[in-house]
C-alpha cells in the first residue's frame, strides 16, 4: 500500500511559479513509476507530467513542456512538480499517482493516487 499526499498548491498570478511536492509512503517507492495529473473545473483530468523509476523516462504533456518540470527524490520518496510561466488555464486540482514498475501517461493505470492540491492562476 502506498499513501501519497500533494501540497505545495496556492494563488499564484499568470507568469509566476509554483512547485508542489507529493510525499510518498512505504519502503518501495524507487519501484514505481509516478506521475502529475490534473483536473480543472468542469474538464476531465488529464495528464501532465510522469517520470520513470529511477528518475529518466520523463514525458509532459505537450501544453506544460518546458514550462514544468517533474522530477524525484528517492531518499525522500517524493516526487516534484516545478511550475514555471504559469497560465490561467493551468488552474486545476494536481494529483500524484503512482504505477508499480510502469510509467505511464494513462491515468487508467495508476495503481495509487494522493487527494490532490489546488493551483489557481489569475489574470
Amino acid at each position: 500500500q502506498v499513501q501519497l499526499v500533494e501540497s505545495g498548491g496556492g494563488l499564484v498570478q499568470a507568469g509566476g511559479s509554483l512547485r508542489l511536492s507529493c510525499a510518498a509512503s512505504g519502503r518501495t517507492f524507487s519501484s514505481y513509476g509516478l506521475g502529475w495529473f490534473r483536473q480543472a473545473p468542469g474538464k476531465e483530468r488529464e495528464f501532465v507530467a510522469a517520470i520513470g523509476r529511477n528518475g529518466g523516462n520523463i514525458y509532459y504533456a505537450d501544453s506544460v513542456k518546458g514550462r514544468f518540470t517533474i522530477s524525484r527524490d528517492n531518499a525522500k520518496n517524493t516526487v516534484y512538480l516545478e511550475m514555471n510561466s504559469l497560465k490561467p488555464e493551468d488552474t486545476a486540482v494536481y494529483y500524484c499517482a503512482a504505477r508499480f514498475l510502469v510509467v505511464t501517461s494513462t491515468d487508467h493505470g495508476m495503481d495509487y493516487w494522493g487527494k490532490g492540491t489546488l493551483v489557481t492562476v489569475s489574470s
